[in-house]
Parts: C-alpha cells; sequence; structure tokens
C-alpha cells in the first residue's frame, strides 16, 4: 500500500507516498510529472504532490479501486471500479463525480486518449469502451473474444495495444480501427507500442519471458528473463529508448530499446 516514486533514466528512488490502508492497483504521472494518482483497495484513488508527496485529495468509491488515470489537462481524474464504474472526478470538487455504468463486470483499466480527449476502459465482460468526457457514456464498444490481460496507448494516445489470450490486437485511435492483429504462440499478459511504431513488448503470462517483437511484422527480436512473477504492465519511456515492465514479483524492471547505446542507468555503467 506505499507507492513509490522513482527516476525515470536511473531508476533511483525520490519518495514514498503514504495514506492507502490496502494494496494499490494502479499509478500514474500527470503530463508535468507535478502529480500522481493512485487507485487502491481500500475503496480510494489518492492525488499527490508528486515533489513533496503530499495527499491532495482522496476520491471515495463504493468498492475496489483498480485503475485511475489523470484527463483533460490534469484537472480530471478517471477511475475504474471493481463495482463495473468508470468515474469521473473534477479534483476541485470531488465529492460530485459523474460515473458511468460502463461494463458488465469489473473495470479492469482505464486511460485517457489525450489524442481523442477520450476515455478508454476494459472489463472483465471482454469489452473495451470509448467513453466521452462530455457525457461518461459509451460512444464505441470494442468486442474481444477472449478475457482481457492488459491494454495500453501510446504516449501521445494514437494507438491502443490490447493483450487478450494469444493475441495482440492494436487499434489506431483515430477511427478505432484494427491496425494489427497478431497471433502469438503463448499466454500474452501485456503488450505496449513504442512511440515510433516500430516495435511491440509483450509479457508471457506463465513463462514470465519479456520479448520485444518488430511492429510490422510481429517477428521476436529480442527476449529477456528477470522477472519471477506475472507481468501485470509494460510501457515506454516517451523517448522510445528505455520501457519499463511491471511485476507480481514486486519489482519494475527498465529494459534498453537498443542495447548497449549509452542511456541513463547504461551510460553511468560507462563512465
Amino acid at each position: 500500500g506505499k507507492p513509490i516514486l522513482r527516476d525515470g533514466p536511473t531508476g533511483d528512488w525520490l519518495g514514498t507516498f503514504l495514506g492507502h490502508k490496502g494494496a494499490v492497483w494502479s499509478a500514474m504521472l500527470n503530463t508535468d510529472t507535478s502529480r500522481a494518482v493512485t487507485a487502491s483497495a481500500d475503496y480510494t484513488a489518492k492525488v499527490w504532490n508528486a515533489f513533496t508527496g503530499q495527499e491532495l485529495v482522496s476520491l471515495p468509491h463504493n468498492h475496489i479501486v483498480k485503475s485511475a488515470d489523470f484527463a483533460n489537462n490534469d484537472v480530471t481524474v478517471i477511475t475504474g471500479s471493481q463495482d463495473k464504474s468508470v468515474r469521473i472526478f473534477d479534483i476541485t470538487r470531488p465529492d460530485q463525480p459523474s460515473t458511468a455504468v460502463a461494463h458488465s463486470a469489473p473495470v479492469r483499466s482505464v486511460k485517457w486518449s489525450r489524442h481523442k480527449n477520450v476515455v478508454v476502459s476494459a472489463g472483465d465482460d471482454k469489452r473495451i469502451n470509448i467513453l466521452d468526457l462530455r457525457a461518461p457514456t459509451a460512444v464505441k464498444t470494442l468486442e474481444i473474444d477472449d478475457n482481457i490481460s492488459n491494454i495500453s496507448l501510446t504516449s501521445d494516445g494514437r494507438i491502443l495495444s490490447c493483450a487478450s489470450g494469444k493475441r495482440i490486437i492494436v487499434w489506431d485511435v483515430d477511427a478505432f480501427k484494427v491496425v494489427k492483429d497478431i497471433a502469438m504462440d503463448y499466454e500474452v499478459s501485456v503488450a505496449a507500442v513504442n512511440p515510433q511504431r516500430t516495435r511491440i513488448v509483450t509479457g508471457g503470462k506463465s513463462d514470465l519471458l519479456i520479448r520485444s517483437c518488430e511492429f510490422e511484422s510481429g517477428k521476436e527480436l529480442e527476449v529477456h528473463k528477470g522477472h519471477h512473477g506475472p507481468v501485470h504492465d509494460a510501457c515506454f519511456s516517451p523517448d522510445g529508448e528505455v520501457y519499463a515492465t511491471g511485476s507480481e514479483d514486486g519489482t519494475v524492471r527498465l529494459w534498453q530499446s537498443n542495447p548497449g547505446s549509452a542511456y541513463g542507468l547504461w551510460q553511468l555503467r560507462k563512465i
């Protein structure tokens, strides 16, 4: 229940946010990294000052909060809950959220696409819903054949990817048209596309391996070992040079997109 903030290039510890009374399922920074939002099993999402660690506001829920993100120039927080709802909070009026019963099963993940100014939510009902912030109703629904393990947006909000069963599905957010549907020979736990649209990073659900694949062909380029538990999330840095994977083994690991290049920790090791 103690979210930790670390420096991106080096992994150095910067601080710990103290206040949750249950497991933390999700943590996100806003666009200028001045604030963080966390989602917890203690039935709250919390907004923090990322520089001081001070809790700024606590957003109450009726059930476990599985995911949270900033939206709308960081004055809005969106959350996904075990009670099947997506909530939209104006953090200046946290007691008056808009609520959308967006799914028929618990909400697994919520993301905000700054490119389209829409909320993307994934549920255990095998659906991805697109919600308009102005009226919290689904304007589009993407039906998935298998259970959804993870969804991810590129840093510019233009590409949405989904890990489901042994498939990786990728949509262009402009029209929510499928641009890639890649069949894998293993159960995929996470999938994330780099900002340059040249790589897809995946996590294996049972073998715990991290794979880097070519975006166009799906060809496997690299395989990494290191995690000792299921991988639940993956994300690229905005410049695409590094990607992070978060695991049930209690670690977040950083990997180079171009192994051997001087960058962050790897640059320091060469000095």
